[in-house]
Formats: structure tokens, sequence, C-alpha cells
């Protein structure tokens, strides 16, 4: 590091520099994407991260002898950038994807008890590739199952990009079209709320549009599931690190940008501690609140928008076992606050056992409960879902909390959401809470970062390279 009063970059002086040169601010998918791309561009890239790491709110940390994600992150097969990153960092092998979906969803709300059902699709076209399953789902009546098909049909016409269906909520719209309580907990809300983090009620039509359309109603294999083997620290930190670094970009982790600025000879500034950054481009591809702190007057029309983006939290339960409970890699349920159910076992270096991982979207409920009324709550309810779970011991039982895990997709973000350009030439923005299309997700946040590092390179005179997913940049 430097004493500040000269700037620097990723050169040390403009006369030694034989090309453009850009920072990245925030290491998360965003940052790392738009650093990958501008550097397999010919772009000499800094990137810098306040945490000590790279991934975001997508981590793992050490608890005692287990590797614990923070938080269960799964993608599916239509997430074709997240495809991409994981492609680029040489991690495909280490988050398979099923070969097929197949959900298994226990329902505990029965009179006849505990009955276990499954989502699953048939080798058939779209809609024909869900068909049997909905037939067969025990979860709803016949005449339910009906009405859910002619929604989803009505779902496949929207378009997601109509402003009008932003400002409308998607609760709403399932009960103008015939959708019961039932068929919304059981169905509707079992996959809504897992990629919106919100109940239907609270949710953007645009944004479930999107995720039921290009999720369910695309593709026969779009919903097939993919998620880490491995911690998510290996993929997201290590191998994004490693990816990095051979692609020549500078990486500094526990280094905060403070401030962000254009002097008059047309090149960026960028604040960290002890140093002053100099290049042609800036990424800005941090948090809404913290972009907002970093923004230059004048980049966005209206900069106070990026604070009324909401946040909303997850909470996951990790609950270590003396045995083997489940036998499934994971579940879903109903009738019980348990959501979704992942084993962990393998993926945390646990030798014996089972730890088995609780993700619970749209926890604002529950998110500061303490951990003590948590384990009184879920404790009991793993038993009744999982009955070799009452003889076992519990090893362990903790919780973590993301408390603005992802945006609030709520009625009216649309329009506060930035695209990937800004006002002021040579600054952009990354970050899952932009305006591209998707909902809070790591396929959300890596396809900001391809728009952000395209608008860049198209500015800097630069061909996107190839093979470089290919997103249409929100502009």
């Amino acid at each position: 590091m430097t004493d500040g009063t000269r700037p620097r970059g990723p050169h040390a002086d403009s006369a030694q520099r034989s090309g453009p040169d850009a920072v990245v601010i925030g290491g998360g998918l965003a940052g790392v994407t738009a650093a990958l791309a501008l550097a397999d561009a010919g772009v000499r890239v800094t990137l810098v991260e306040g945490r000590p790491r790279l991934g975001g709110l997508a981590f793992s940390f050490r608890r005692g002898a287990l590797r614990v994600d923070n938080g269960q992150h799964v993608y599916l097969r239509c997430c074709t950038a997240y495809r991409w990153f994981l492609d680029r960092i040489e991690g495909t092998a280490l988050a398979p994807l099923q070969e097929r979906l197949d959900v298994p969803v226990v329902d505990l709300d029965r009179p006849e008890g505990r009955r276990l059902g499954r989502l699953r699709r048939d080798a058939l076209p779209v809609p024909l590739h869900l068909g049997r399953s909905l037939a067969a789902y025990p979860h709803l009546s016949l005449a339910e199952r009906a009405r859910v098909g002619r929604a989803a049909l009505a779902l496949k016409g929207l378009d997601p990009a109509d402003p009008d269906l932003d400002a409308q909520d998607f609760g709403s719209w399932l009960t103008a079209h015939g959708q019961s309580a039932r068929a919304v907990e059981a169905l509707w809300d079992l996959v809504g709320v897992a990629t919106l983090n919100a109940v239907a009620g609270d949710a953007s039509l645009g944004l479930a549009a999107m995720v039921f359309k290009t999720g369910l109603l695309s593709d026969p294999g779009a919903a097939d599931i993919g998620w880490a083997r491995v911690p998510l620290g290996d993929l997201h930190d290590r191998l994004a690190r490693k990816a990095l670094d051979s692609a020549g970009v500078r990486t500094e982790v526990r280094t905060r940008a403070t401030s962000v600025r254009r002097e008059d000879d047309g090149r960026w500034y960028v604040e960290v501690p002890g140093e002053t950054l100099s290049a042609d481009a800036v990424v800005l591809a941090a948090a809404q609140r913290e972009a907002h702190a970093l923004l230059p007057e004048g980049a966005l029309d209206d900069p106070g928008r990026l604070l009324e983006i909401g946040t909303a939290p997850i909470l996951n339960v990790h609950v270590v076992y003396d045995r083997t409970v489940v036998s499934a890699p994971f579940f879903t349920a109903l009738g019980t606050p348990v959501q979704w159910v992942f084993d962990r076992t393998a993926a945390s270096g646990l030798g014996d056992g089972q730890y088995l991982a609780l993700s619970q979207s749209a926890a604002q409920d529950e998110i500061d409960e303490p951990v003590s009324v948590l384990r009184e709550r879920y404790l009991p309810e793993l038993r009744r879902l999982l009955p070799r779970a009452r003889e076992a011991r519990v090893r362990d039982f903790f919780v973590t909390r993301e408390r603005t895990a992802t945006f609030a997709p709520t009625p009216g973000v649309g329009r506060l959401r930035p695209g990937a350009r800004t006002n002021v030439p040579g600054l952009y923005l990354a970050g899952a809470w932009t305006a591209t299309g998707w909902p809070a997700t790591m396929e959300g946040a890596v396809r900001s970062g391809v728009s952000a590092a395209g608008a860049a390179l198209g500015a800097l005179g630069r061909p996107r390279p190839r093979p470089l997913f290919d997103v249409e940049e929100a502009a």
C-alpha cells in the first residue's frame, strides 16, 4: 500500500499504461463476474472487497470441525449465467444438477397423518412434462389440481417485463385465477417463497411470472435443481480467487472503498485505506445502501430510490444428529414451520451422524428469535417429519441469520432497480438488486456482473470475450 499521496491502480503510472484498466468494488458474485469478464477482454482489473473473503452472502465458515455454509443456496438448470460462472471458475463438477427435477414434499397437515408426495418432471415437452406429477400430487384435491393447470397456462401468457405486472401482487392474481389458500401454500408458495423470498401476497407479479415462466414453463429441464456438494467457500472464494489470479486480476480483501470520484482528466479515483486506485472505469458491485453512499453526485437521476429498495431476511437452522435420520438429499414440507431441509453431512466434513440445514425464507417473524426459542420450535417439528429423528440425539443446534439476505421483491420494486449504466461515463452498477429482471438469486447477481462488464467494455472499445454468457444488458 502507498501513503495515498500518489494515485495507483493495477499499473503504477499512466505513462506505463498500454490499455484500459478498471476497479471493481465488491467481491460477491456480481463483482467477481464483472472482474473476470473485464479481465478476459484484456482490461487490467483491481477488485476490492471489505470482507476477508470473496463470495458476498454465499459463503462458508468453520464451526469446530464442521465447514458450514451461512445458508443453503441452490440454482436451476435455467440459471445459464450462474452455470457459466461455475464453468469459468472450473467448479461445475462440484455443484452438479439433478438428472431430472424431483422434489419430495412431506405433508403433516393430514387427518391420516404424515403423507409424502413429489414434484417431478417427465421427459415430455412443456407443459406435459409436469402433467403426470400434478395429476398425482396428493396434497391438493382434484379440483384444485385442475385450477392450478389453468392458472399456469394463464401465467404463461404474461410478459414479466410489463411494468403493470410489477405494480401488482402475485397473491391477488392467484386468487383472481381460482387458486385456493391450500393451493397457494402447497404449490405456489412452496416454490415462490424459496425463489422470491416472499409469500405470494408480498411479491411482485412481474417477478413471480418471471420465476414460474422461466423455471417451470420454458423448457422441460429448466427447473432441475443443482447445489454445491462442497462448502460454498470452495466455489465462491477459493476457486473464484484462483480464476481471478489466473486472469491477472489484482484482488484485495479487507479493503473497503471509502469514496469514488471522477476527475477532469476523465479518469476515476477510488479511495481505499492507504491508497488511491486510478482507472478508466469503475464497477460498483456493492449492496444498494453501500452503493448509494459511494455514488458521486449526478450518477443517477434519483439516487434515493436505492434506499427505497427493501430487504428480506433468511434464517437457517442447523442441526447435527448422532445418526442418519433421512436418506433424501433434500425435501420440503407442508403443515409445519419447516420449509426446506438439506443434508449437508458430506459437504461439511462430518465423519459420522447427520447434519441437516433448514432454509427458512421470508423469515421476518423469526429472524431475531433467540436460539433457545428456535430450538424448542424446530426440533419437535423435525421429530414429526422424520420418525428416525425421534430416537436420535442432537449433538449440535445453531442458527445463522442473514437479515438483509435479498432485496424485497415487493410490488413496485421494479421501478426502483437501476440498470448497469449510470449518468456518468465510466461508472457502472452491478448487484442482484439492479435491473436484471430476476429476483435476488445467484443467477441475478452473475447476470448483473456480466451486464456491467459488457457496458464498460462497450465504452472502452473492447469486444466482449467469447465464450461469455450472452445476456441482454439492462440499460
